[in-house]
This record gives C-alpha cells, sequence and structure tokens, in this order.
C-alpha cells in the first residue's frame, strides 16, 4: 500500500471517529435535558405567603429523600469497596506470591551487611587484607654494597680524600 492511499485511509478514520464523537456529545446532551425536565419541572413562584410555604416544605422533603439516597448509595460503595478489599487479600493469599517492592542499592560496608544480617551477636569480622597471603621483600647486594654515598663523599673531601684516591689507585 502506498503512504498516499494510507495518508487518505487515516484521514478518513479520523473524519468518521470525529463525527461519532460529535453526535455521541449531541446525544448526551439529549439526554441530560430530559432528565432536567423530568427530574426538575419549572419552577413558578407562587404569590401568597401559604403557597410559598407549601412550596419551601416540598421542596424541603426532596432535599430530604436525595440525602437518604445518597447516604444510601455512599454505604453501599464503602461496603462494596472493602468487599473488594477482602477478596483481593484472599487471591493474594491462595497465590502464595506476595508484591515484591523495589529494591533500593544501598552502600554498606562488609563488615556493617554480616552486622545486619547476623544480629549483634555474633561479631564477625570480614578483614580481607587479613586473609590475603604475605609477601617478603628481598634485600638487593647492589644496596649492601654501596652503602652510604654520604661516606664516599667526605672521604674523599679535602686533600685527605685526595690521597686516599691517589694512593687506592696506585
Amino acid at each position: 500500500m502506498s503512504s498516499g492511499r494510507r495518508n487518505q485511509l487515516k484521514s478518513l478514520l479520523l473524519q468518521i471517529g470525529e463525527a461519532m464523537l460529535e453526535e455521541e456529545a449531541r446525544e448526551a446532551e439529549k439526554e441530560k435535558m430530559k432528565f432536567m425536565e423530568e427530574s426538575c419541572p419549572v419552577l413558578s413562584i407562587p404569590g401568597c405567603m401559604q403557597e410559598l410555604q407549601e412550596l419551601c416544605r416540598k421542596i424541603h422533603k426532596q432535599l430530604d429523600l436525595v440525602d437518604d439516597e445518597r447516604y444510601d448509595m455512599e454505604t453501599k460503595v464503602t461496603k462494596s469497596n472493602k468487599e473488594i478489599d477482602d477478596l483481593k487479600l484472599m487471591v493474594q493469599d491462595l497465590k502464595g506470591k506476595f508484591k515484591k517492592p523495589a529494591l533500593k542499592r544501598v552502600k554498606m560496608s562488609a563488615d556493617a551487611m554480616l552486622s545486619a544480617l547476623l544480629g549483634s551477636k555474633h561479631k564477625v569480622s570480614m578483614d580481607l587484607r587479613a586473609n590475603l597471603k604475605q609477601v617478603k621483600k628481598e634485600v638487593k647486594e647492589e644496596e649492601l654494597k654501596t652503602g652510604d654515598w654520604r661516606k664516599n663523599i667526605e672521604d674523599k673531601a679535602g686533600m685527605d680524600g685526595r690521597k686516599k684516591m691517589f694512593e687506592t689507585d696506585a
């Protein structure tokens, strides 16, 4: 299928979807208006005081009925939410699996980790350097032969040093 054809089909689908959404919005508005006409008749304010008081009593009774219905609905919703939570817990128990929390990286030394795992009763130290093999340094023979260079210079300094230098060479 070419890209032009694909774009044409997409635009047709979008137009159809837009028309359907507009139609649904109009239907919802019509239903809302119908419900409002049924539930709330046109308010006619009476002229005399007795008719006005009677209208207030009637509206007050309707308010009480609506509040009772609202309260009943709220209790049903809370009861059903509690039931849903209980059922979720039962399902979890039946599965035997619990949701694992996301683990976070913790910067902790090996000693601190062992003490946290084993508790304060066990004193285990994880000194890795103590387990390393000890290597002894070998002393080089050349260092022993050279000795202290300061002595050599002091011996050669001055006239006495020069005599010794010539005496040893000759």
